[in-house]
């Protein structure tokens, strides 16, 4: 997160207009959640855009950071923006999410967690997904429960 790291000392923590991508990986009607470390909830494999990235490479890089997997084939599930992606960090830093969720069931590598941004990986079934959801990530993974689920 240089990019938004270098913004963020110029404008401190007004709120950002943050382009990004997560991955929605799924293993045999499970779905891949990870606990955060920043407010201990429960999200997406995903993050911020930096300058010259296309979103699909934000997320490859992003889920291989964050849990060691390497994604083969993403496809876009949806996009997600408006004040329901608004968000503040622990921190104070505030953000507008710009989110573009792919899926992913075609992946490989050893499931780890980074340390640093995640503390905990898990695949959960998708009738028993936790309630303790980061903000940001409840409207990508409600409205793909809705889509999978629940039709």
């Amino acid at each position: 997160m240089g990019y938004i790291m270098d913004l963020r000392r110029i404008v401190g923590t007004r709120p950002l207009i943050m382009a990004g991508a997560c991955v929605l990986l799924c293993n045999q009607g499970s779905l891949l959640l990870q606990r955060r470390a920043d407010n201990g909830l429960w999200g997406l494999p995903g993050g911020a855009m930096e300058p010259g990235e296309a979103l699909t490479e934000v997320a490859r890089r992003e889920l291989f950071e964050e849990t060691g997997l390497i994604a083969n084939t993403l496809t876009l599930f949806d996009v997600f923006s408006g004040p329901e992606l608004y968000y503040k960090y622990p921190h104070g830093d505030e953000v507008y999410n710009v989110v573009t969720a792919y899926m992913c069931s075609d992946f490989e590598g050893v499931l780890k967690e980074d340390g640093a941004e995640v503390t905990e990986l898990r695949f959960f079934e998708w009738d028993s997904i936790p309630k303790e959801l980061s903000p940001p990530d409840q409207p990508v993974i409600h409205a793909f429960l809705e889509r999978y689920i629940n039709n």
